[in-house]
């Protein structure tokens, strides 16, 4: 498998307004540094160290902010959406040839995760392995079943999906180009029992409010300051 990595960061972020009116969401500031620094440094710790970023809503922002990605200590590319976005299934797909002919590591721009990021492989034959979380407040009901590292729409424990995924490239093919959401592709993908799940039970925020943002810093902030105090 490769090691190259997507962050999904086209998005306009609008439960987050007016925050994200002049600012993407992914440079919103967290702990002292934009979100998808946080991303990329974790990324980077596990050895995904070639990154592709797509860019919508005031891309060149990130552009600027990130370069070439060296300061990271990664390598940076980014596969241009313009505005409308492609969602994430048509952003994805848009970023295939940046992102090879290998199984790759795909992570939403608006979560944040304490995960293993080397931990999630695809088995033979498997089309893709999601990362799923116990489900938050704002998903009660979680998005999938996961039972014996397999997915499944139905049966099983219920899991939330975390936004954090490995893909085979296949799991794209014929599809139908322009803007489309994963998440259709994905349920298809487990009825035909071709996606394996891993279970994280640590932290994991969906940073997709004002609100959760605070959270996510305060969480930041106190770890912090209690690795000073050890």
């Amino acid at each position: 498998m490769s090691r190259r990595a997507m962050v999904l960061a086209a998005g306009r972020g609008q439960r987050m307004r007016p925050l994200t009116d002049q600012c993407p969401k992914p440079l919103l500031s967290v702990a002292g540094r934009p979100l998808i620094e946080h991303q990329i440094e974790r990324l980077a710790y596990f050895g995904w160290r070639e990154i592709v970023i797509n860019l919508g809503w005031l891309g060149d922002q990130i552009r600027t902010a990130l370069g070439d990605g060296s300061r990271l200590g990664v390598t940076i590319r980014y596969s241009e959406e313009g505005w409308p976005a492609l969602e994430t299934g048509g952003g994805i797909q848009r970023a295939l040839p940046l992102l090879g002919s290998e199984p790759f590591m795909v992570v939403n721009g608006d979560v944040f995760c304490d995960a293993p990021l080397d931990g999630i492989a695809l088995a033979p034959g498997d089309l893709a392995t999601l990362l799923l979380v116990d489900n938050p407040s704002h998903n009660p009901d979680g998005d999938f079943g996961l039972r014996a590292g397999r997915v499944s729409e139905q049966g099983g424990q219920r899991l939330t999906f975390s936004g954090v995924g490995v893909y085979d490239p296949r799991l794209f093919a014929d599809a139908p180009g322009g803007a489309w959401p994963l998440a259709p592709r994905l349920r298809e993908a487990a009825r035909a029992g071709r996606v394996g799940g891993v279970h994280h039970a640590g932290l994991w925020l969906d940073v997709g409010t004002p609100e959760r943002l605070s959270e996510l810093e305060h969480r930041l902030l106190r770890g912090m300051s209690g690795e000073e105090a050890q």
